[in-house]
C-alpha cells in the first residue's frame, strides 16, 4: 500500500513509519521539521540525542534495504500538499502533523493562534487534497481522548445514543476539550466528518490516549534510529516527567491533588493501531471512530508507581504535591469505551514495571542531558 505519513519525524510518526516500511507499504515521509524548532523555541531538548531526518532514512535504508521517502514542507501551503498527492498517489494517509501539546497551545495568544491555524487548516488542505487528487485516499487522522474531556458518564467511541423528548437518535458524542490544542482537534473531526458526508471521503479518527514508551522492534535497531523522550513541561507527559525527575533526583511534581484520570498506551501499540486501521479502512463516506487507548491512570497513580520501580532501582523519588497550573477537575469519574481496535485485533502492550525500568535505564543513561529547570511547569491557564 502507498502511504504518506505527515509528521513522520515525529515522536509517533517516525516508530510508525519505519513499522509500516518494515510491513512492506511504501512509505512517504511529510514533514516540516517544526517540532525540532519547538526545542529551539523552548530551550528544552530530548533526553535522547536525535539524529536528522536524512541520517534516520539513511541508515533504515542501510540496514534494511527499504528506502523511505520524504518531502519537506508544509502541510498549510496547500501547492505543495498537492505536488506530494501527484507523486505519490496515496491510497491511505496517515496525519500525525500537528501542533500536539496542549501547554504549549495556552502559553499565549500568538500560540493559541499559531495551533489552531496550523492545524485545522493543515488538516483541511489535507481533506481537500483527498477530494481533488486521490478520492479513494484513506484518511487515518490522529484525535484524542482528550476532545471528550472527562464526563460523568461513560465516554463511547465517537458517538452516543441518546433519547430526548420521546425521540431517539445517534449523535456525535459531546465534546469538552481542556486546551485549545484539544479544541483544534474537535474542529478537525468536525470537518471531517462534514467532508464525508458531503464528499464521500473515507476517514478514521482514532482518539488517542497519551503514548508512553521510547522503543518500537525497530527503532531498537540502531542508535540513529532512536525516538524522541521529552520531559519538558510544554511537551513531556506526566509519565515521562516523573522518570526523568526520578533519574536526575528530583521531586515527583504531581499537579494538585493527583485524582485527574487519563487514558495510555504503548508506543507499540500506536503503531499497530495504525496498521489495523490502514488493512481494515473506513467504508467510502464512512467517518468512523475508535478509542485508541489500552489502560488508564491518575496522575497520583503513576507517580507512585514510578517511586516504587525507582526504588527498586536504587533511586529514592519524592512525591510532591505543586500547585496545578491547569483549569481541570482533580477528582473525578473516567470510564472510557475501547472495543473496536481489541475486535480488529489489537493485543495490548501493558504498563508494567519492566517498560518503566526500561524507560527510566535510558533516562539514567542520558541524565547528562537533561535541562532541570525544565522538568517543571512554565505554562499557566490562568
Amino acid at each position: 500500500m502507498r502511504i504518506i505519513v505527515a509528521g513522520g519525524d515525529g515522536f509517533c510518526g517516525w516508530p510508525t513509519a519505519l513499522y509500516l516500511s518494515k510491513q512492506g507499504h511504501e512509505v512517504t515521509i511529510v514533514d516540516n521539521l517544526v517540532r525540532r524548532k519547538y526545542d529551539a523555541e523552548l530551550r528544552s531538548n530530548s533526553v535522547t540525542p536525535i539524529a536528522t531526518l536524512d541520517e534516520r532514512v539513511a541508515k533504515w535504508k542501510e540496514l534494511t534495504g527499504k528506502e523511505i521517502k520524504t518531502f519537506i514542507g508544509d502541510l498549510n501551503h496547500y501547492d505543495f500538499l498537492s505536488e506530494v498527492f501527484r507523486q505519490t498517489e496515496p491510497e491511505a494517509f496517515v496525519h500525525f502533523a500537528e501542533q500536539r501539546s496542549a501547554p504549549y497551545s495556552m502559553i499565549d495568544r500568538e500560540h493559541a493562534v499559531y495551533t489552531q491555524s496550523n492545524n485545522v487548516i493543515g488538516n483541511l488542505n489535507v481533506l481537500f487534497a483527498i477530494k481533488e487528487h486521490a478520492p479513494d485516499c484513506h484518511l487515518i487522522k490522529l484525535g484524542t481522548m482528550g476532545e471528550y474531556g472527562a464526563p460523568n458518564i461513560d465516554i463511547e467511541e465517537g458517538y452516543i445514543e441518546i433519547e430526548h423528548k420521546g425521540r431517539k437518535d445517534r449523535l456525535p458524542y459531546p465534546k469538552q476539550p481542556g486546551s485549545f490544542y484539544h479544541l483544534s482537534k474537535v474542529h478537525d473531526s468536525h470537518n471531517i466528518m462534514f467532508a464525508c458526508k458531503i464528499w464521500g471521503i473515507r476517514a478514521t479518527d482514532l482518539n488517542q490516549g497519551i503514548v508512553y514508551g521510547l522503543h518500537t522492534d525497530e527503532t531498537e535497531l540502531d542508535p540513529v534510529l532512536y525516538n524522541r523522550v521529552d520531559y519538558d513541561g510544554v511537551f513531556g507527559t506526566a509519565l515521562n516527567r516523573f522518570l526523568i525527575q526520578s533519574a536526575i533526583g528530583h521531586d515527583l511534581t504531581v499537579y494538585g491533588a493527583g485524582g485527574q484520570t487519563r487514558a495510555f498506551l504503548n508506543i507499540k501499540d500506536t503503531v499497530r493501531c495504525i496498521e489495523i486501521a490502514a488493512n481494515n479502512p473506513a467504508d467510502k463516506g464512512e467517518f468512523r471512530v475508535f478509542n485508541q487507548f489500552t489502560e488508564y491512570f491518575s496522575v497520583k497513580d503513576l507517580a507512585e508507581r514510578v517511586q516504587r520501580v525507582a526504588g527498586e532501582m536504587g533511586l529514592s523519588a519524592n512525591i510532591a504535591h505543586i500547585e496545578n497550573p491547569r483549569i481541570e477537575a482533580e477528582e473525578h469519574y473516567y470510564h472510557a469505551v475501547n472495543t473496536n481496535l481489541r475486535d480488529l485485533g489489537l493485543e495490548p502492550n501493558l504498563l508494567t514495571d519492566d517498560v518503566l525500568k526500561g524507560i527510566l535505564q535510558v533516562a539514567l543513561e542520558y541524565k547528562d542531558r537533561v535541562i532541570e529547570e525544565n522538568v517543571l511547569p512554565t505554562v499557566s491557564w490562568k
